[in-house]
């Protein structure tokens, strides 16, 4: 099947089988390789991306249900050679250490902060709930986000997540 769709502000138009994933479309049709698969069930968020304006889990996506969307991969966070403001307060924060979840994280932010500029601790809890990290015990993560919106849970104020 043929599908057409816009990757990062690009028009891209490619044959695809009907039983690909978005996330193998993205990872070996476009060789865009940011977006990771780790579970392949939907369960730890490593392979999240946005789709048409939402957070999904692009393991649980066929490609083909993706004809004419607007997708958003971590490959389109950075503008140039600069890292997004996300990035940044991640990078501050050391809310990156193996770096696996981190994509998956960076795109459930940037839904959480599309919808809500300005989410309470427990906000963004909820927003990555979906995301699995084994390193950082999500402190740095929330801590990070926190910090990046200006309101109190910023560095030092969470005691655990």
């Amino acid at each position: 099947m043929r599908i057409k769709l816009t990757v990062n502000g690009l028009a891209y138009e490619r044959e695809c089988a009907e039983h690909v994933t978005l996330l193998r479309f993205l990872r070996e049709g476009l060789g865009l390789t940011g977006t990771k698969e780790g579970c392949g069930m939907g369960e730890c968020g490593a392979c999240t991306v946005i789709l048409n304006g939402r957070a999904v889990n692009s393991c649980m996506v066929l490609a083909v249900e993706a004809d004419g969307a607007v997708i958003s991969t971590i490959e389109g966070e950075a503008q140039g050679p600069s890292l997004s403001d996300i990035q940044k307060a991640f990078e501050k924060h050391h809310a990156v250490q193996c770096g696996f979840c981190t994509p998956g994280m960076v795109m459930s932010v940037k839904e959480l902060l599309a919808d809500n500029g300005k989410p309470g601790v427990d906000e963004v809890k909820e927003a990555i709930e979906g995301n699995f990290c084994r390193c950082t015990g999500y402190v740095q993560i929330v801590e990070a986000v926190m910090d990046l919106t200006g309101r109190p849970g910023g560095k030092g104020e969470l005691e655990h997540v």
